[in-house]
């Protein structure tokens, strides 16, 4: 016999964090607005970092409005300590701003070069200019 549940009915799915921690998710879970069922390895890095109670009172110290964000960084964070331990997004931050000076580096050189060509064009039309004015007769009309 196929069961079929009514049309209006809907099925109550733990969020990412519950699931997780294989625990009933009520109405009332903190972690449930910012780690839905289908972001599931998100909540799994956060918690092998953080662990879940300090998740919770991490985003219950930050205002309401901001608690995604909150929850966003706070995923961002763990992600980025489980690919590097020792420096976390520390070393992310580090690594762009070193690229960041490299390409300062590059900039200025490329900026010196420029000056450098749009003189050489300089004096290449102060010597035709030059030579034009020695000539004895003007140039044919075309």
């Amino acid at each position: 016999m196929d069961m079929q549940k009514p049309a209006g009915s809907k099925i109550n799915q733990p969020c990412a964090a519950c699931r997780t921690l294989r625990r009933r998710c009520g109405r009332n879970c903190p972690l449930a607005p910012y780690f839905p069922m289908e972001e599931v390895g998100n909540f799994t890095c956060v918690h092998k970092v953080f662990g879940a109670s300090n998740v919770i009172r991490l985003l219950q110290r930050v205002e309401e409005t901001k608690r995604e964000d909150a929850a966003k960084s706070i995923v961002y964070d763990a992600s980025a300590r489980l690919r590097d331990p020792v420096y976390g997004s520390a070393g992310a931050i580090f690594h762009f701003q070193k690229h960041i000076q490299e390409l300062e580096v590059q900039l200025e050189l490329s900026r010196a070069q420029v000056m450098e060509l749009q003189e050489q064009r300089d004096q290449l039309l102060r010597i035709l200019m030059d030579v034009h004015h020695l000539l004895p007769f003007p140039p044919p009309p075309h």
